[in-house]
């Protein structure tokens, strides 16, 4: 938010030739992201009863499941066109279904996708549903991220010394950004920094003979 605030205050002083004071709060930013959370409390669509509305795992079709190996995915197939996608994809295309915004009967349709996606391993459905518009993604553990297709594709993360991190963000056209230096051991810019906060050498050194710093 304060970042965002900066570019627009920049942008406004270039037209008005006026600075401004940004003023921006962790918690006013977390509220405007709740937005459309407090918009459907408000309207009768959102519970504050936890695990029963349609982002917070209530619904059947948003949410994470246990597959036959122990993994996990999740399908976010909200739009009713990724819904029928999904539907078809995982088998269920014809049966006899409740409507998908029935909220009474979510708790019996995730029994039924808990079942569907028990029966196959996470690669299994990997197979079947990458690539289509049923809203699913693996869900893997952060060493298996950084394999995953996509991220190599994009380049994601990157090596530096035998350490994986993820790339600079945003990305730039004409002046990317790249990492200049490799991940700092422990310790290692110690007695730099506190040199420059004003301790001496013999300060350090007895915060060293005390383990108070390394």
């Amino acid at each position: 938010m304060l970042a965002f605030g900066m570019v627009c205050a920049i942008l406004e002083a270039k037209a008005s030739g006026k600075g401004q004071v940004v003023d921006a709060a962790m918690v006013d930013g977390a509220a405007a992201l709740m937005a459309s959370i407090y918009g459907a409390q408000q309207s009768g669509f959102w519970s504050e009863e936890r695990g029963t509305n349609m982002l917070d795992s209530g619904a059947h079709f948003y949410d994470t499941y246990e597959t036959s190996d122990d993994k996990f995915i999740c399908v976010g197939a909200f739009e009713p066109q990724f819904y029928a996608e999904l539907l078809t994809l995982i088998g269920l295309e014809d049966e006899e279904l409740p409507h998908q915004m029935d909220m009474g009967q979510w708790p019996d349709m995730k029994e039924r996708f808990t079942a569907v996606f028990k029966t196959k391993t996470r690669d299994e459905w990997c197979d079947i549903l990458d690539g289509t518009d049923a809203c699913f993604s693996p869900v893997l553990p952060m060493s298996e991220a950084y394999n995953h297709p996509h991220n190599v594709a994009r380049g994601t993360f990157v090596e530096r010394e035998g350490i994986m991190q993820p790339r600079p963000v945003p990305r730039f056209s004409r002046t990317d950004s790249e990492i200049q230096r490799p991940a700092a051991r422990v310790g290692e810019h110690t007695d730099e920094i506190l040199i420059e906060m004003g301790f001496t050498t013999d300060d350090i050194s007895r915060l060293k003979e005390h383990k108070a710093i390394k």
